[in-house]
């Protein structure tokens, strides 16, 4: 064979077609002939929690799940509780509203960091007026944390600027499992990126965003009304993350500490669509819960 061309096409239905086209040169006319493989496995990550204390649940088997596409069952072809390494980025608010709270703040990011295990990667990205990474991937807990001890409060608040090159950046994690923890206490007033840029954005990244806004002071701008915190709630939500809205900083750290916990106890359900059209829509997906006794 003279040549092979491997071409590789993913498609928004989470549909992956191999096609490999192999020229003979004994034959005058191009012989060609096509492999094509379909890989619809779509993966699915699941938090159970109970509904009295909110921790997750574990010990829950593939058994005791049932999981929808668009309302129509699906057969559950794989499932998994394992314990696995994580690739997450620190999006932390220093901005000059968020100057009383950065020591409780930085001690609840160090938390979350300290809840992990050796083999979780993370990295930093700060955000007042601009937002920049000031600490690549690295497992060393220590280097973030000084990176946070000598970053000043100040300036303002460029959140979807930061939410977007964290984003950008988690795809550089060699972890398949990824996620964003952003901490801030105001809503957007210097991104150049829209709302709307960084949804889209988020929607089509496979990246769970946990976000804790700060309401307790009137230095922050999430507590003069809802609009900032929809949107915070809006941009979690999509990416199959949470939102927390603490009424007081010392409670900061049980919540970085419950997020950290929760991430290492999802379960993940796999399933082949039924659904074969490859139309380019969006799918809703709906997983129930059935458990034992």
């Amino acid at each position: 064979l003279k040549k092979w061309v491997l071409a590789l096409c993913a498609l928004s239905s989470s549909l992956l077609l191999v096609t490999i086209v192999a020229h003979s040169q004994n034959l005058q006319d191009a012989l060609e002939q096509t492999l094509s493989v379909n890989v619809d496995l779509v993966l699915v990550n699941a938090t159970v929690s109970d509904s009295q204390t909110g921790r997750p649940v574990t010990g829950m088997k593939g058994e005791h799940f049932e999981i929808y596409e668009d309302r129509v069952q699906q057969e559950i072809q794989y499932f998994s509780a394992e314990d696995v390494p994580l690739s997450v980025g620190i999006i932390f608010d220093v901005s000059g509203s968020m100057k009383d709270k950065m020591s409780v703040a930085r001690d609840a990011a160090v938390t979350f960091l300290q809840t992990g295990s050796p083999q979780d990667e993370h990295f930093l990205v700060p955000f007042s007026g601009r937002a920049e990474i000031t600490q690549d991937f690295t497992s060393d807990i220590a280097r973030l944390q000084n990176q946070l001890i000598f970053t000043p409060a100040q300036g303002m608040t460029a959140l979807y600027d930061a939410v977007y090159l964290g984003l950008e950046k988690v795809k550089e994690g060699r972890n398949p499992k990824k996620a964003l923890l952003m901490i801030t206490d105001g809503q957007d007033n210097r991104s150049r990126y829209t709302f709307r840029n960084v949804r889209e954005y988020v929607r089509e990244s496979d990246v769970q965003l946990y976000a804790i806004g700060i309401v307790d002071s009137l230095n922050s701008q999430l507590g003069l009304g809802r609009t900032g915190r929809g949107l915070i709630e809006e941009l979690a939500d999509v990416t199959g993350g949470r939102s927390f809205f603490p009424n007081s900083v010392f409670e900061l750290e049980d919540i970085t500490r419950r997020i950290a916990v929760e991430l290492k106890n999802q379960y993940v359900i796999g399933y082949f669509s039924s659904n074969k059209d490859a139309e380019g829509k969006w799918r809703d997906i709906q997983v129930d819960v059935n458990p034992p006794r």
